[in-house]
C-alpha cells in the first residue's frame, strides 16, 4: 500500500500539482502546471487549487508550498504574494473551497523537507541551510533533521540592503551580472548566514541550480555547499509530506 498524497507548490507565476508517492519521494502522476491568477487573491487562488484537485481526481489530504510565512494555517507576512492574505487562515480557505483537508507549509521550508527525506540532505545531522535563489531568498532551517519554520533568511540585513536584494537570482538578470560578479554577492551572503548560525551544510536551490557549475564552484565559504537533487519538484514533494495521514 502506498502513501499517496497531492502536493500543490504555489509559485509567483505558476500554481504545480502533483500525486506524491510518500514512500520513495517519487512524483507518480503528470505535473500540473496552472498560472498563479493576477491579483492572486484567496479567492481566485482557491479556484485554482480546486481545479488542480479536480484535475487529479483526488479526494485525500492535501499539501500546499506558499510563499509566505505560515504558522498553523495563518498566513503573516506577503513580500512576494497579494497582500490580501494577510491573517487569513489559508488552511482553512484552502479547505473549504475543495472539501478536503488542506494544510500549508512555507515553500521553502517545504522543499527543505524534501531535501532533508530524498536529496541532498539526507542522512545529515547538526545544522543545516536550505536556500533556495528565485526571485527572493527561501530558506528553510533544520536541526538534527527537525524542521525550525519560517526562518526567512533572504530578509537579513547586508551592507545595509535586504540580502535578497543583492544576492536573488532575479538580481543576476535584471542587473545584468555575469555569473562570476552574482557568485561573489552569494558568497558574501552564504558568507554572513555561516557567520550567524555555523551551519554543517547549505544546500542551494532555485532556478540557479540549474547552472550550478558556472557558480558553486566559485564560492569560497568553509560550510560544506551541496545543490539541491529535487531541483523544480522538491516544492511539490514537500508539500506532499505535510498533507496530514487521513
Amino acid at each position: 500500500m502506498h502513501h499517496l498524497r497531492l502536493g500543490i507548490d504555489i509559485g509567483g507565476s505558476g500554481m504545480k500539482a502533483a500525486v506524491v508517492d510518500l514512500d520513495t519521494g517519487a512524483i507518480v502522476s503528470e505535473r500540473v502546471r496552472i498560472p498563479t491568477p493576477e491579483p492572486a487573491t484567496p479567492a481566485a487562488m482557491a479556484d485554482v487549487v480546486v481545479e488542480l484537485v479536480a484535475h487529479h481526481r483526488w479526494t485525500g489530504s492535501v499539501g500546499v508550498a506558499f510563499p509566505a510565512i505560515v504558522r498553523n494555517g495563518l498566513v503573516h507576512s506577503a513580500a512576494n504574494i497579494d497582500p490580501s492574505w494577510i491573517d487569513v487562515d489559508a488552511d482553512a480557505t484552502f479547505s473549504t473551497a475543495t472539501g478536503l483537508d488542506v494544510h500549508m507549509v512555507n515553500d521553502a521550508d517545504a522543499a527543505g523537507l524534501a531535501e532533508m527525506r530524498w536529496g541532498a540532505g539526507r542522512g545529515r545531522d547538526g545544522v543545516v541551510i536550505m536556500l533556495t535563489f528565485g526571485t527572493g531568498i527561501g530558506s528553510g532551517l533544520f536541526l538534527d533533521g527537525a524542521l525550525v519554520p519560517n526562518s526567512e533568511l533572504g530578509h537579513v540585513e547586508l551592507d545595509g540592503f535586504d540580502a535578497e536584494q543583492r544576492a536573488a537570482a532575479s538580481v543576476r538578470e535584471r542587473e545584468g551580472l555575469s555569473w562570476k560578479q552574482w557568485a561573489k554577492r552569494v558568497d558574501r551572503y552564504l558568507g554572513h548566514i555561516e557567520m550567524l548560525f555555523s551551519p554543517d551544510l547549505f544546500i542551494v536551490g532555485g532556478g540557479v541550480s540549474k547552472n550550478a557549475d558556472k557558480w558553486v564552484p566559485r564560492l569560497t565559504v568553509d560550510t560544506d555547499v551541496v545543490v539541491a537533487e529535487l531541483a523544480n519538484n522538491a516544492g511539490i514533494v514537500g508539500a506532499a509530506l505535510v498533507a496530514h495521514d487521513s
